[in-house]
């Protein structure tokens, strides 16, 4: 399961993207802004949740 310490680089590239468009939509008159916004803080809150399981996944179970 190396791969789970990856996928949560991905959420932070789609998080970043979609603060670009964002930044780049909020000049016009668009409602398209608000949903890259909502989108991009979804990104990251699933960037530290992935995370948070990667670690708790490689520590090993409690004791």
């Amino acid at each position: 399961m190396s791969y789970l310490k990856y996928t949560q680089y991905v959420y932070l590239i789609a998080a970043v993207f979609f603060i670009y468009k964002a930044i780049e939509s909020w000049n016009y008159d668009s409602d398209l802004r608000w949903l890259y916004a909502i989108i991009a803080g979804m990104t990251l809150l699933m960037f530290f949740v992935r995370r948070k399981f990667a670690n708790n996944f490689n520590s090993g179970p409690k004791k």
